[in-house]
């Protein structure tokens, strides 16, 4: 299963190599189009490789994916830790019946030896 893995990893990385090598070509990614850039003063641009654009939009939909399932899964978390909450309380009040009952179950013994003597 190991050696399974590690080849998908050479596949993939060998895979993301050609795709980087095939797009090396710069591209000039801007923050507004013109039409809105000369009014707002925000005309940035910046030089990149295809790939880089290509691999970072990758990148960022994949950490806004990771922090949308985190924020969707919280009701989940909330819960479970509510009830771990609840389990031990439940186990904590177990062992204080259980240490009342052998306690009672003492005097009985007791009880019984003195009506025996």
């Amino acid at each position: 299963m190991r050696y399974i893995r590690y080849f998908f990893l050479a596949a993939l990385a060998v895979a993301l190599i050609v795709i980087a090598l095939a797009n090396a070509q710069e591209v000039t990614l801007t923050l507004l189009p013109d039409v809105l850039a000369k009014p707002t003063g925000l005309s940035w641009s910046i030089p990149l490789p295809l790939f880089v654009v290509v691999f970072g939009g990758i990148l960022i939909g994949l950490l806004l994916g990771f922090f949308w399932e985190w924020l969707r899964e919280h009701k989940h978390r909330a819960e479970a830790s509510r009830k771990s909450g609840e389990v031990k309380k439940l186990e904590e009040e177990l062992r204080r019946v259980k240490g009342a009952q052998v306690k009672d179950e003492a005097d009985e013994v007791l009880a019984l030896l003195d009506e025996a003597s």
